[in-house]
């Protein structure tokens, strides 16, 4: 198998770095009712989620996520229970944590943990999103759409953009990632499964230049 390359082109970059810009949703961190940690290939999200956790921005973890094609190798056991599992190594006690483990996209993440925390009969006012960096942006327009009520603010690990390629070991995927999250964007907020978000012309142009460059694999 090739050697998979963490080093961003320079002719990309900009491109790059404009679509990582749009789906950072820049929200400032405030304590809230409950953090929910949105399953993904990306173990990073369950390491935030505990240091928030640790930092007093909430006091009780719903990790959500059961497996997806680009995540059965990495978590066998489903991306909810790898994150959990990761949480207590990290010091999170084990009362303070609810496992989702049936949710299989985005919008199951958000209408299986509300689902989930209404049984157990515990209120929510406010949540904090905990997502990959490129998730931020969908994961708002998605919870906004379905649980309208509740206050929402997006976290991500705050890793500069070539870090975060880095701590993922696979330059070609996060691009693709980006590029398939920018166009559910606009394709999910038509098809009812979020609300309308605006995308600006150098975003798109961004967009349109990476697919043309051959960065499809996650187009839908």
């Amino acid at each position: 198998m090739p050697e998979r390359s963490t080093t961003l082109p320079d002719d990309l970059r900009a491109d790059v770095q404009t679509l990582w810009d749009y789906h950072d949703m820049h929200h400032e961190l405030r304590p809230s009712d409950v953090g929910i940690g949105l399953g993904s290939h990306d173990l990073g999200v369950a390491t935030f989620t505990a240091e928030l956790f640790h930092a007093g921005m909430f006091p009780l973890i719903v990790f959500t996520g059961a497996n997806a094609p680009t995540t059965v190798e990495r978590f066998p056991r489903g991306e909810a229970v790898h994150y959990r599992e990761h949480a207590l190594e990290l010091g999170v006690p084990d009362d303070a944590i609810l496992v989702e483990p049936e949710a299989r996209n985005t919008g199951d993440n958000i209408t299986l943990t509300r689902t989930l925390l209404e049984s157990r009969g515990i209120e929510v006012g406010s949540v904090i999103l905990i997502s990959r960096p490129y998730q931020q942006r969908r994961a708002y327009a998605t919870c906004k759409k379905l649980w309208p009520e509740v206050d929402v603010i997006c976290a991500s690990r705050p890793l500069p953009l070539d870090e975060y390629i880095e701590s993922i070991g696979d330059v070609d995927r996060v691009i693709n990632m980006l590029v398939g999250d920018t166009q559910r964007i606009t394709v999910y907020a038509g098809r009812g499964f979020a609300i309308h978000q605006e995308v600006a012309k150098d975003v798109i142009d961004s967009y349109e230049h990476l697919i043309q460059e051959g960065f499809t694999k996650r187009l839908i």
